[in-house]
């Protein structure tokens, strides 16, 4: 068993160690360094699109530029796996969700994991934009360069039966990520079922009855036809789907630095289109899954009243145990200072 162990280790380490070889020696030769990206997006997606449209870019930046090799639709794994994949080079950079990320480094739970925290949109766009200079410094400190942050709108659930208030969700078997250990454990506390898969099995879970529910954003449901066997969705602003993209620091530092300005231009840009157009394209997709068969319920001030009521339940059971205590803390002050500044301004 030993002499196994000692084998995959040394497999690894030298996977890892021709990949950046072949990285310096393609970037010292003038040609594109090679970058394998991996993402649960599906293809033809607006996110997929995105990644390409920076590849293109990436192609053209300064000493032979960068071939940006992508990997959609979960090809390579779970989020957990693409983590894996990095730290043992055999990918070199990821577009990743929240459950993704906190595998790197947990403070970016709260940027998500904080159920109805957020009033708008508006609000989750300045919380990420103050927080990730201290995000940024995190993940670098474990190794990997935050190249853009975003978010693809508000999560709602997704059911089999409708839903209206948190008794009836309550009744269901909700999905919940595989590898988060403490977020079923939570939700059992406050009364629910959930069943923990990975992401490319929620079709399979909800045709099979594996799972009645499942919470994520319209466009994630639409590109995943989840709409079919769950045809009811609840009109709730249950947390930003919040994401980034990273790539490993030892492979980015590999990359010749006079490249590196035009990448982050490229990625930054990305990170914009990533927002903006799938803030609209959220809505555009309720539109489209109405017309396939998709009925919305809309709260009523007594459904409202039974959410936010959960809201204030929630709070002390994720602060220090979803979320760092700290950074829920942070996310705390600088919503009260961005609604005393705008008035709780929605969107």
């Amino acid at each position: 068993m030993k002499t196994t162990y000692n084998r995959t280790v040394c497999h690894k380490m030298l996977s890892a160690l021709f990949s950046a070889l072949v990285i310096l020696l393609t970037t010292a030769r003038g040609q594109s360094a090679q970058i394998r990206l991996a993402t649960l997006a599906p293809r033809g997606t607006s996110l997929h699109k995105t990644l390409l449209a920076m590849g293109q870019e990436w192609h053209h930046a300064p000493c032979g530029g960068v071939k940006l090799i992508i990997y959609p639709d979960g090809t390579l794994g779970s989020e957990a796996d693409m983590v894996n994949r990095m730290r043992i080079g055999q990918i070199q950079a990821a577009m990743l969700s929240i459950e993704g990320l906190s595998k790197i480094d947990d403070s970016v739970k709260a940027l998500q994991n904080m159920p109805f925290m957020f009033r708008s949109l508006d609000e989750v766009a300045y919380v990420t934009a103050k927080l990730k200079p201290e995000l940024d410094q995190r993940f670098l400190a474990k190794g990997f360069v935050v190249l853009f942050w975003g978010d693809v709108g508000w999560v709602r659930f997704f059911s089999k039966q409708p839903v209206a208030r948190p008794e009836d969700l309550k009744k269901l078997k909700l999905f919940t990520w595989a590898g988060d250990p403490q977020q079923p454990d939570l939700m059992k506390r406050l009364g629910f079922h959930p069943v923990s898969l990975e992401a490319n099995d929620i079709l399979m879970g909800l045709q099979t009855g594996l799972i009645d529910a499942v919470p994520t954003a319209p466009l994630i449901a639409l590109a995943g036809q989840f709409y079919g066997p769950a045809p009811y969705m609840i009109q709730i602003n249950y947390a930003p789907l919040v994401g980034g993209t990273v790539i490993t620091k030892k492979v980015w530092d590999s990359i010749c630095p006079d490249a590196h300005k035009a990448l982050l231009a490229a990625a930054a840009e990305a990170g914009k289109e990533v927002t903006s157009r799938n803030h609209e394209e959220s809505d555009e997709a309720v539109e489209a899954m109405e017309k396939r068969g998709l009925k919305v319920h809309t709260l009523s001030p007594a459904d409202a009243a039974a959410w936010n009521k959960l809201a204030e339940q929630v709070k002390p059971e994720v602060r220090g145990r979803l979320v760092p205590a700290d950074m829920f803390d942070k996310v705390q002050k600088l919503l009260v200072d961005y609604r005393a500044a705008h008035d709780g301004g929605k969107k």
